[in-house]
């Protein structure tokens, strides 16, 4: 069994590989401050507003590095900057648990957030690339729900920790874990010695930016807000709300455990019945999963909260990052350069408004409804894109 699964060759191996490296970059460098940030909020260190501005410098830090990522050129050099991405995950963990010093707070959330891209979109690269399939769409659903494991994963680590000792003991261990595994995906996803260098620079065709891809593109925006305010303070928000504190982290990881099969199955549904058809419906049910804690403070129905968002989030990056995929063809640098910079202004801006809507109101559900507002946005201008009939052929 051992020497299975040493096989650089073997297409588990690679997504396994693959699914590690998620767990570092986005588990461990990004969706832990999530489990721990009640927490940490909760012995004072660090402010309300002030976890808002970590939260955009992370999500700063995802955006330049996603960008960065579509200049990358050949396979080798993609996995020198996918190796690099996991050590500035690790360094980055490790600063939260030995120093409360909030410049350097600041500055490392900025940089886990580069390592993050580099795992999630220099990462799904170089698995594409290696990955031994005609059709490799179903295997990079497989690779996309390791978003979910890494959330999942992470939580259970830094609440057990948490458990018997700090927050910062949590951060450390959860770097620990982090340079355990990071051995897996930097044996797997190795250079090729003779791997042929891509050096050729994707023309623009501005045609590529029909009036359905600016739709699509604005559309994105709003996903990236509805991904990141739940992202970041879902388990704050439940923490906040009489008589629903005990049940703030076991949400959070029902999230991870829902979302783990939902991009498989969003992206079988978008195959019989039309991506934005199902994209809008996606989005719908996130509108409503985000208004659940603005009305009741039923438990059960907080959970459901969780669960709608744990079932459509990563699903909505993987519809959206395939549609684009189809309707750019031969030449998908910059769409999707143009998805994820739009998916990332999103991300980037979402965790401020719901910090200043937040400290003025004294609750987050202002900040709820502004993002459910954006959302509905989305959906509104996607059923137009269907009602005038602008819609692309790829749908």
């Amino acid at each position: 069994m051992n020497i299975k699964l040493l096989n650089k060759s073997s297409n588990f191996n690679i997504l396994l590989a693959g699914i590690l490296g998620l767990f570092i970059g986005v588990g461990v460098a990004r969706f832990a401050y999530t489990s721990l940030l009640p927490s940490m909020l909760e012995g004072k260190a660090l402010s309300l507003t002030f976890s808002g501005v970590l939260a955009s410098a992370n999500y700063a830090g995802y955006l330049s590095g996603a960008i960065f990522a579509i200049f990358i050129k050949g396979i080798n050099n993609k996995i020198r900057y996918f190796r690099i991405g996991l050590l500035l995950c690790i360094v980055t963990t490790l600063v939260l648990g030995i120093t409360t010093n909030e410049t350097l707070w600041l500055l490392s959330r900025f940089v886990a957030g580069f390592g993050a891209a580099m795992s999630l979109v220099v990462g799904a690269a170089i698995v594409m690339v290696k990955l031994d399939y005609k059709d490799k769409t179903k295997a990079m659903g497989i690779n996309f729900s390791g978003i979910a494991v890494a959330l999942a994963l992470s939580d259970v680590i830094a609440r057990y920790t948490l458990s018997m000792y700090s927050w910062q003991m949590s951060w450390v261990v959860l770097s620990i874990s982090a340079v355990i595994v990071v051995f897996y995906p930097w044996y797997i996803l190795s250079p090729e010695p003779k791997s042929e260098q891509n050096n050729n620079i994707s023309s623009f065709d501005k045609n590529i930016f029909s009036g359905f891809v600016v739709i699509l593109i604005l559309a994105y925006f709003t996903a990236g807000v509805g991904m990141v305010v739940q992202g970041t303070f879902l388990p704050t928000i439940l923490k906040s709300i009489p008589g629903l504190e005990g049940i703030s982290g076991s949400t959070w990881l029902i999230v991870g455990l829902v979302g783990i099969p939902s991009s498989i199955i969003w992206m079988r549904m978008a195959h019989k019945y039309g991506s934005v058809n199902i994209i809008i419906i996606a989005l719908i049910i996130q509108i409503v999963g985000i208004l659940i804690p603005t009305f009741t403070s039923n438990v059960y129905l907080n959970l459901i909260s969780g669960i709608l968002y744990g079932g459509t989030f990563v699903g909505l990056v993987a519809l959206f990052m395939h549609l684009g995929g189809r309707i750019a063809g031969d030449n998908p640098v910059i769409l999707m350069g143009s998805l994820t910079t739009a998916y990332g202004i999103g991300q980037v801006s979402a965790p401020l408004y719901t910090v200043a809507l937040t400290d003025w109101s004294g609750n987050y559900n202002y900040a709820l409804y502004a993002t459910a507002a954006i959302l509905c946005l989305g959906v509104i201008i996607l059923i137009a894109s269907k009602t005038f009939n602008i819609e692309h052929k790829a749908n």
